[in-house]
């Protein structure tokens, strides 16, 4: 069933050697909190899927107070393409290894999602993957604070989603955020995992 799922699942998505360009799909909600000047740095994340006897799960991090960036939040492994990664799957597999432990061979890329834009001044691919479910979580203390698994079903879910409408800078905004036991999954996190369902229920549609 896993199998047959993910073969559904590998057509919504783009494909690992041909890269969506462009800016990212939320560039326009941010076109006024970041400077005109700004040069987007280029990163990547692995949306890891992991195959339970209990239905499949994602894995997520919980970040560490003291970094610069999105301290404290809830976010997938990831960080900025280095000039050693030969594309953004290899990034994503190197900062999966450092953030979480999970060594590449246990990691198997399945195509890419939209790129989006982060107020961080960052341009992030989402990679989706699946995760031997015999991994072993070890986190780099320095930089997340927990290792955590959430149901997928639960994160396709439109009705666990909450929007709330914020006025900022003189306009509307909308604040995404999935509310897990003891977890806040919002902000970036949160814009990826739309783009995951969307993308997901578009290749539903699709094949009726």
């Amino acid at each position: 069933m896993f199998q047959e799922s993910l073969i559904r699942l590998r057509a919504g998505l783009h494909p690992l050697d041909r890269p969506p360009t462009g800016a990212g799909w939320n560039q326009a909600d941010l076109i006024d909190l970041l400077p005109a000047s700004v040069r987007l740095v280029e990163a990547a994340v692995l949306v890891g899927l992991v195959d339970r006897p209990q239905g499949v799960q994602v894995l997520l991090t919980r970040r560490t107070d003291g970094l610069r960036n999105h301290a404290g939040q809830v976010s997938f492994p990831g960080g900025r393409v280095e000039a050693a990664d030969f594309d953004a799957t290899a990034t994503a597999l190197r900062e999966t290894f450092e953030e979480v432990g999970v060594v590449p061979t246990q990691v198997t890329p399945l195509g890419l999602l939209d790129p989006l834009v982060t107020i961080t001044g960052f341009r992030v691919l989402p990679v989706v993957a699946t995760i031997d479910a015999d991994y072993v979580a070890r986190p780099d203390p320095s930089e997340v604070a927990e290792v955590f698994e959430v149901p997928l079903d639960f994160l396709l879910d439109p009705q666990n989603l909450a929007r709330q409408e914020v006025e900022h800078r003189g306009r509307a905004r909308t604040i995404l955020e999935y509310r897990w036991p003891s977890q806040r999954i919002w902000g970036v996190t949160a814009a990826i995992l739309l783009n995951f369902r969307e993308r997901v229920a578009a290749i539903t549609d699709r094949q009726g």
